[in-house]
């Protein structure tokens, strides 16, 4: 029986979220432990870039590709989430947002890939994704200047997915929304 909200553990450094009858685990891609040839979610985009880029990507210092597992099978993907740095036009932020802000690019984090397997959809696992890229980049925000979380959204029903969480779209007409990361 799945809780209505997982329940962050802190008992290992990679813990995600923790069920009585499940331990799910996110940690960083590493493709000789990881099956991305085992991964699909239905969307050939996404599924091409797990197999074919996020590891090339991640030497080559574009993006960090993190994956949701089972403790009990690791090397089975049941999603992933890819991070990079990124900015944001200040006039594509939202006016309330704006404010006190100079007049300067916003400093941001992409979350330019979010997926889960078709085998492991509808589990809440783009929930645990969401929250854990979110506790990750407010991690950084500490280190690092970072005002916004932007995502683009490859359709409407993704960015629907997106706003639920307090995602904002940006005011130019895409699919880019953006989670502030702190206080305005």
């Amino acid at each position: 029986m799945r809780p209505s909200s997982p329940t962050p553990s802190s008992t290992r450094p990679s813990l995600a979220w923790c069920r009585p009858d499940l331990v799910l685990v996110v940690e960083q891609l590493r493709p000789k432990r990881h099956d991305r040839d085992g991964f699909a979610c239905g969307e050939p985009t996404l599924d091409t870039y797990l197999r074919q880029q996020a590891a090339q990507h991640h030497r080559a210092g574009i993006s960090t590709t993190h994956v949701l597992v089972d403790d009990t099978g690791p090397a089975r993907i049941l999603g992933y989430y890819s991070l990079s740095a990124a900015q944001l036009l200040l006039t594509e932020l939202q006016e309330a947002d704006r404010k006190r802000l100079p007049n300067y690019p916003v400093p941001a984090i992409r979350m330019g890939r979010l997926a889960v397997s078709t085998s492991a959809q509808v589990k809440g696992h783009g929930d645990t994704l969401v929250a854990h890229a979110v506790a990750r980049c407010l991690g950084l925000r500490a280190q690092l200047s970072v005002r916004v979380l932007l995502v683009d959204a490859l359709h409407e029903k993704a960015a629907c997915f997106y706003r639920a969480y307090g995602f904002r779209d940006t005011s130019a007409d895409t699919q880019s929304l953006y989670l502030p990361l702190g206080p305005p």
